[in-house]
């Protein structure tokens, strides 16, 4: 009597396995997004996006500005690495937040004030690599549509003596697709 209940026991526990593998396997695992809102001001942004389980993954996004005249950013571009950790109820999506490195070249101005004097020098473009962090949300359709927000700080970690900017910000406003 002990061993067809043990055996139901196993059956039941293999099939419960295998139906949450087959659930997951199909779940979709990239993404590719745009930040909408940069585009305004002559900036272009890009990201893909790799789901590692239900609630972490990683990606990579890259920043270009195109035209620093209708940006007020002194940024040229910037390569950023993140690692996210989501918090919602559903598929890698809901409330999330990240880490990341980024790797950035920003114009070398430096404004001086000595003596109520203000002193203005233009040095080559400063490359840096920064670490921080962020918080955003992410909402993904049945059809596989995202619409998601965040925002991050970080610290500029080397190079940040030759330029009046020691920190850099991510803000985001990114429509995109899993597939």
């Amino acid at each position: 009597m002990k061993k067809k209940y043990l055996i139901i026991v196993m059956l039941f526990s293999v099939f419960a396995v295998n139906a949450q593998n087959d659930n997951s396997g199909n779940e979709k695992k990239n993404e590719v997004k745009l930040n909408v809102l940069l585009p305004l001001a002559g900036t272009f942004e890009a990201t893909y996006e790799r789901i590692i389980n239900q609630k972490s993954s990683v990606g990579i996004s890259a920043l270009y500005v195109f035209n620093n005249e209708n940006s007020n950013e002194d940024t040229n571009y910037m390569i950023s690495s993140y690692y996210r950790k989501y918090f919602g109820k559903k598929y890698a999506s809901g409330f999330f937040a990240e880490g990341f490195g980024m790797l950035s070249s920003i114009d070398g101005k430096k404004i001086y004030d000595t003596d109520e004097n203000l002193t203005f020098t233009k040095g080559s473009d400063v490359i840096d690599f920064s670490l921080g962090i962020g918080l955003g949300s992410k909402w993904v359709t049945k059809s596989g549509f995202i619409f998601e927000v965040n925002a991050g700080w970080g610290k500029l970690l080397f190079n940040a003596d030759k330029t009046d900017h020691t920190q850099v910000a991510r803000l985001g406003l990114n429509l995109g697709y899993r597939f």
